[in-house]
């Protein structure tokens, strides 16, 4: 027996109304942005693709999910228009909205959602999120209905098919999707200048064309932080999503800017290869945490906005456990733990730091924690595209400084080819037991349980939960506040 669990959408507009474009030109309203980001996706296929920056150009905008996740990090829908969930949280019968197509003009139906999440899961798979689709069952009911069965419990399923990595895709053009993608979203690709900007044209043939204001928007990628400060000073940037925090105190006493301090449920972590000696020592990764003072790195590589976390999971999820005090700042333990561990000091690391501010910044500020104790760190910059090769995929490095932006990664720790290489067959049985937990407060136990497994195993130093930073033109409406997932919604952006 299914308990319904059902979300309509909203109704259309009637045929006499102006359409927004024509209305917004009446008005002398402007139709098109420029926003700004920090890193440039390495391709338009979030399904293929690890890296957030893709979602920040494509999801909501190119591509559509099933559900939709709004700011608030509720659910509504979007290609489904309604639901219902069985008791058990293993059978989710999802009805779709009625005439959408594809921009070449395909239908998007039921088989293209059984399409897009048996190939998420399939064995050639290099979705992110290829255990989540493993453990579906896509059943074609009829063209607009589908039922999942789940293997695993997963609360948080409708949340989970919002995200980029269960975007619903064309069967026939998915192979060129991460240079010419083809959605189901209100805009398409209209221009790429590789290393400077990309840029999205509104799709006319959208289902709702006449509700979008922005016609034409521009994203443009600037990692350096002056670079950045200099591009919305000039106005060449009509907004910046998480900008650099430095300098935001200059753009609150700017009249022509708004500044926006969002909530996020990432993990900025200095990530250790666990499986390159000495690392794979507990001890030597319980030195490197214990000489890291997190309240200093907050201070430095995100002017202070942040809040100290000690394993893989933020204040305010579901199930949070504090865990900053089994691996607390005390350099002299640090000392201990390496002579204990047999290391030969100075030991010689080098820490591999991506483009963005934030982990350049932290890369300094942590190098000079870890001197005093022993630990020599070789700092080597690299570009987005050299990070995900060589450090993401290849595994070459000892130390790096990322910020985990998914909301709900815990499994990412039981997987053997990740790059961090940490293997626990007690974290494999008890993230096992975590999804098939049907009680909450169960539930809510095993992940306080997991969370100190990873801060007594020390995978990473885990650092800090993010504040994020978005300065814009005073006029621009539609920001989202807070940031459950890296999304910049062109559809909800208006001019004033």
């Amino acid at each position: 027996m299914l308990t319904r669990r059902t979300a309509l959408a909203s109704g259309a507009l009637t045929a006499a109304a102006l359409s927004a474009p024509l209305q917004a030109l009446a008005e002398g309203k402007k139709t098109s942005v420029t926003l700004a980001l920090t890193l440039e996706p390495p391709g338009l296929d979030p399904t293929v693709n690890a890296a957030s920056s893709i979602a920040e150009v494509t999801l909501y905008n190119i591509y559509e999910t099933l559900t939709k996740i709004n700011p608030d990090g509720s659910v509504s829908p979007l290609l489904a228009e309604s639901w219902e969930v069985s008791p058990d949280l293993k059978t989710y019968t999802l009805r779709l909205r009625r005439g959408v197509k594809f921009h070449n003009g395909e239908p998007c139906d039921a088989n293209a959602v059984k399409f897009s999440f048996d190939r998420a899961g399939g064995d050639k798979s290099t979705n992110k999120d290829k255990r989540l689709f493993a453990a579906l069952t896509t059943r074609v009911v009829d063209e607009h209905t589908v039922v999942l069965l789940n293997q695993d419990i997963e609360p948080n399923l409708l949340f989970l098919l919002g995200q980029a990595t269960a975007i619903i895709v064309e069967p026939k053009s998915v192979a060129g999707n991460a240079t010419k993608p083809v959605g189901t979203g209100p805009y398409q690709l209209a221009d790429w200048r590789r290393g400077a900007s990309i840029t999205l044209a509104a799709w006319p043939e959208w289902r709702s064309a006449s509700q979008i204001r922005i016609r034409r928007a521009t994203f443009r990628f600037i990692s350096d932080q002056a670079a950045q400060v200099a591009a919305l000073l000039a106005g060449d940037v009509d907004a910046f999503p998480r900008v650099a925090p430095r300098g935001v105190a200059q753009f609150k006493a700017n009249p022509r800017f708004q500044v926006i301090i969002s909530g996020s449920r990432a993990k900025t972590i200095l990530a250790i290869n666990n499986a390159r000696q000495p690392l794979d020592n507990v001890r030597v990764r319980r030195a490197i945490a214990a000489a890291i003072d997190r309240k200093a790195v907050i201070q430095g590589a995100a002017d202070g906005l942040g809040v100290p976390i000690g394993s893989h999971y933020v204040p305010g999820a579901f199930g949070y456990v504090d865990t900053t005090g089994i691996n607390p700042y005390d350099p002299e333990k640090a000392k201990r733990l390496l002579a204990e561990a047999g290391v030969k000091l100075p030991l010689q690391l080098t820490m591999t730091l991506p483009p963005t501010p934030y982990a350049r910044q932290g890369g300094e500020v942590v190098a000079a924690m870890l001197d005093k104790v022993g630990i020599q760190v070789k700092m080597q910059n690299v570009e987005w595209a050299q990070w995900l090769s060589g450090t993401f995929r290849q595994k070459q490095y000892d130390l790096t400084i990322i910020s985990h932006v998914e909301p709900f990664d815990l499994a990412n720790f039981t997987r053997r080819d990740y790059y961090w290489g940490y293997h626990s067959s007690r974290f494999d049985a008890l993230f096992d037991q975590i999804q098939h937990a049907a009680r909450p407060a169960d539930r809510a136990r095993l992940l306080g349980d997991a969370q100190r497994l990873l801060a007594e195993d020390c995978v990473h130093a885990f650092l800090y939960q993010p504040q994020w930073v978005t300065v814009a033109a005073k006029g621009l409406h539609g920001l989202w506040k807070d940031m459950p997932v890296f999304v910049n919604d062109l559809s909800v952006l208006s001019w004033s």
